[in-house]
């Protein structure tokens, strides 16, 4: 499976969204639609943005009782997304009732993907707060393989458990990496990172990526760079 990085389109509405989409100019960049313009705007910018030619991970997290996610998932099956996601924290009988919700009746469906713990969780966070004892990688493995065995097709992970989650789960099994930031860049809330050339190199399948492309300058040529150091040079 080709790398590929993922653009987190978290603007606050349509306008601003499709502005910034209309500066690539006949390239269509893979997107992340999150809570934020979901909840502004509904599922027509889903509709909008598929029918401009772009793929699109729709980042909800579903996390609920699996009766609900299942019945959720099937009114997200009709949009026609590549990708979405629940958290993993809901175990495993809530990842196999997302499945049978996202499952058309043909047969099809979007890759499914399980949260683990979010990139702005670190190990003290997860004890404090959470409750967790258990090392921050011990936990987020123990969730893959939960994932992996629901049927799920990977997980969502900080760059710096990608490699061990393929070493547990199989080299198929994909990991989509959030928390990446250029060497030179501003890390903001993000408190377990990489660049988008280590990313490269421990085996990230996907980046997402938000402010560092944006909130450039320039973001086709923050888009550009980023896909050049994930990929190698290979587009």
């Amino acid at each position: 499976m080709g790398k590929d990085v993922i653009i987190a389109c978290d603007f606050p509405g349509k306008e601003q969204t499709l502005e910034f989409l209309d500066l690539f100019k006949g390239r269509k960049p893979f997107v992340k639609i999150g809570m934020e313009l979901f909840y502004a705007e509904g599922p027509d910018i889903v509709r909008e943005i598929k029918a401009r030619g772009h793929k699109i991970f729709l980042d909800l997290k579903l996390h609920d009782i699996p009766n609900t996610v299942k019945s959720a998932m099937k009114v997200l099956s009709r949009l026609d997304v590549d990708m979405c996601n629940v958290h993993a924290a809901g175990a495993s009988f809530m990842m196999k009732a997302a499945i049978e919700g996202l499952t058309r009746e043909d047969g099809s469906r979007p890759l499914l993907i399980a949260v683990t713990q979010l990139t702005s969780t670190d190990q003290q966070t997860m004890e404090s707060d959470i409750l967790i004892e258990k090392p921050i990688d011990e936990v987020v493995m123990s969730y893959a393989l939960t994932a992996k065995n629901a049927g799920l097709d990977g997980v969502v992970c900080s760059p710096l458990e990608a490699e061990k989650v393929h070493a547990n789960c199989g080299s198929d099994f994909l990991t989509v990496t959030p928390g990446v930031r250029f060497a030179d860049g501003d890390i903001g809330d993000q408190k377990r990172v990489m660049t988008p050339a280590e990313a490269n190199r421990i085996g990230s399948d996907y980046i997402v990526v938000g402010r560092p492309i944006t909130k450039a300058t320039d973001p086709v040529v923050a888009y550009e760079r980023c896909i050049n150091e994930f990929t190698g040079g290979v587009d």
